[in-house]
């Protein structure tokens, strides 16, 4: 077919329809292009995809122009302050003190704000957090807090407000106008294979905790199997970017670079990994969780303005020494709600009522723990969700008994199994046992800690 007479420009404007999804045409075309878009334009494109002017195929052409092309500093900043703005922007000001937000990449077996938060807080920093739910292989606070029972994450904003100044605490889920550009573009992104840029992953984590208000924000960034950065380099680019951000837009911002080869701790689950918290909080958690629990909360506090991070270091590990950390958390739960004798005693947490026992198939070194496909068997299992609006088995989840590292007997307990549903063990058993090998020598492990990326630059650590 002919184009239509009257040149380029009367063929693409009849084609599109308005003089501004033709101006939209001409920023695609300058991103494709490689070259670098104003303040306006990002600007222009933002308030243009929420109000519905521009439709969802010029918006996916463009973040596919972004992907290729990538984005500078200044535009990663621009666009994440143009999604912070597209909706409510909470305004903490009011509430004494430096508030401190802390966000986690996602991992199995992540439970480490439940830990930090009430540290933090129980030294008079106060953390004002909105959390996100679990999806696929990664756990999300929320549904950990809502295993809880009574608990709720629905916090109205000035109770949140409230909460906050007089417990020092709150963590609650998102406002329903909390950067609406986000969720409308990430919606997109997901569709589209666009998911995978850094200035995107990017721009849509920080918008959201700019959103949010903190006057510090402290990222933890994930690597390896079980993350979605699988290498060191691509997640310490990705904290660059969100450091670079926090700070272009004046947020105090670090981020540590902590190892997911392997899940954390040795609870999987959302009521599980609550009680491992509490455990934790107690002085009597796995190594592991602990030393990352103490290094995000030192980092959080030294943000804040209470010492270095070696002092601060000591700071948390009295917090957890001397129960406060733990207090902080009864009452936090409490002030939301819930039902703080599970706190007290977490034996009070309703029962998975099918188990079942993995044993070791053979005799050697479990060589590797794919963290990724043990996320895989815990959601298998009922513990989280498969799609959006999946319901989740609170007691369901995999308790470790052995990890990466560790000699196995053949018949030896690996790991128990817990479900409300017995038709799910077979399938959980099945994928994760895939997530297993095993060797005659002794592996040598990953370490917790990469490096630390601030505005001075990347540390590195471990």
């Amino acid at each position: 077919m002919n184009a239509p007479t009257g040149g380029r420009n009367h063929w693409w404007v009849s084609l599109v329809g308005k003089d501004t999804s033709y101006a939209h045409v001409r920023r695609i075309e300058k991103k494709r292009d490689g070259s670098e878009l104003t303040d306006e334009e990002i600007d222009f494109f933002i308030s243009g995809y929420v109000s519905g002017e521009i439709p969802d195929y010029q918006a996916s052409a463009l973040a596919m122009a972004i992907f290729y092309e990538g984005m500078t500093p200044r535009e990663t900043a621009k666009l994440t302050m143009a999604m912070a703005e597209s909706g409510d922007m909470m305004d903490l000001s009011a509430i004494p003190g430096i508030k401190v937000d802390k966000h986690s990449t996602g991992g199995v077996g992540d439970k480490t704000t439940l830990v930090v938060a009430p540290i933090v807080a129980s030294l008079g920093v106060k953390v004002a957090k909105m959390s996100g739910r679990g999806l696929g292989h990664t756990g999300g606070t929320l549904d950990k807090l809502e295993s809880i029972p009574g608990l709720s994450v629905e916090i109205s904003e000035p109770d949140f407000f409230k909460q906050v100044d007089e417990i020092g605490v709150a963590v609650a889920g998102q406002t329903g106008n909390l950067v609406p550009a986000d969720k409308k573009l990430y919606a997109l992104r997901d569709v589209t294979a666009t998911v995978d840029s850094v200035p995107l992953i990017a721009s849509s984590i920080m918008s959201k905790k700019i959103a949010s208000g903190s006057n510090c924000i402290l990222l933890d960034v994930k690597c390896g199997s079980g993350a979605f950065m699988k290498t060191v380099d691509s997640a310490v680019e990705l904290a660059q970017a969100m450091v670079s951000i926090g700070e272009h837009v004046g947020r105090t911002t670090a981020a540590l670079i902590t190892g997911m080869d392997r899940p954390l701790g040795k609870n999987i689950g959302n009521a599980l990994e609550v009680a491992e918290a509490v455990a934790t909080l107690r002085g009597e958690g796995p190594e592991d969780l602990t030393a990352v629990c103490v290094e995000l909360a030192a980092n959080m506090l030294n943000l804040a303005g209470k010492g270095s991070v070696e002092e601060c270091r000591d700071l948390a590990r009295g917090q957890i020494a001397n129960g406060e950390g733990l207090k902080k958390l009864a009452e936090m739960v409490e002030a939301q709600g819930g039902d703080a004798a599970v706190i007290r005693d977490t034996s009070k947490f309703d029962a998975a009522p099918f188990r079942r026992e993995v044993l070791a198939e053979e005799s050697g070194y479990m060589s590797a723990m794919n963290a990724e496909r043990v996320g895989i068997a815990s959601v298998a299992l009922g513990a989280g969700r498969e799609k959006k609006g999946d319901l989740i088995d609170m007691a369901a989840g995999i308790i470790l008994e052995r990890k990466t590292g560790d000699y196995v007997e053949k018949g030896e307990v690996l790991a128990t199994l817990l479900t409300s549903d017995e038709k799910r063990l077979d399938d959980g058993e099945r994928i994760f046992r895939e997530a297993l090998s095993f060797g005659p020598e002794q592996p040598s492990l990953e370490p917790l800690f990469f490096a630390r990326v601030s505005r001075d630059g990347v540390e590195k650590l471990g």
